[in-house]
């Protein structure tokens, strides 16, 4: 019988062992398809093979989310104040907001979000959605870069989206570095310190 119980318990472990192994070595490939082209909250257009010089801090947010999205983008905010004391924001890494409803969330509303949050319109945190007129095509793009990352979603059709809470971070080839829970357990400092040990 004891035999019995430590041949299951080892069998349990082994499988345990198996599901983590598996799940680090499929993070630790992930990487963004660097052909992938989105709009900006400018209206220009961004690719995410163009850059690739700077580590990039990635959320996936949408405007209409009640609570962990917006918390996020505060918390990230205030990282970016500690980044640019570094003299780091901009020159090693940016920031790149990806919405996950480009229908709702045009250029134009993705500025307000950014303005309802004090945070300076620039090129070096950039907020990504689709073409109006591609928007079809582009939801699918934002869809295989959330897939990339194993990041999920689903419009449950109400408007209010389920989706992971993980930020992202990747080096400057998007190649997967990192990821951070959002919302409140999202900890700047660690955020901080991983980028940090990444520069240096």
């Amino acid at each position: 019988m004891k035999k019995i119980y430590i041949i299951c318990s080892l069998a349990v472990f082994l499988g345990i062992a198996g599901g983590i192994s598996f799940f680090l070595i499929r993070d630790a490939s992930a990487q963004i398809p660097e052909e992938i082209t989105l709009v900006t909250q400018n209206g220009d257009t961004y690719n995410f093979g163009e850059d690739n010089t700077k580590l990039k801090l990635i959320e996936f947010i949408y405007t209409h989310c009640p609570d962990i999205c917006p918390t996020t983008t505060q918390k990230m905010n205030s990282l970016k104040t500690d980044l640019e004391k570094r003299g780091v924001f901009g020159k090693e890494v940016e920031f790149i907001t990806i919405t996950i409803d480009p229908y709702r969330d045009t250029p134009e509303l993705l500025q307000k979000y950014i303005k309802g949050f004090e945070i300076e319109n620039s090129e070096h945190w950039i907020y990504l959605t689709g073409d109006p007129e591609n928007i079809k095509e582009d939801q699918r793009k934002i869809q295989e870069v959330a897939d990339s990352l194993q990041f999920q979603y689903k419009d449950p059709g109400n408007g209010q989206f389920v989706h992971s809470s993980f930020t992202f971070l990747v080096d400057e080839n998007n190649k997967f570095v990192e990821k951070f829970p959002m919302g409140e357990e999202f900890d700047k400092q660690v955020v901080y310190e991983e980028i940090m040990k990444e520069i240096e």
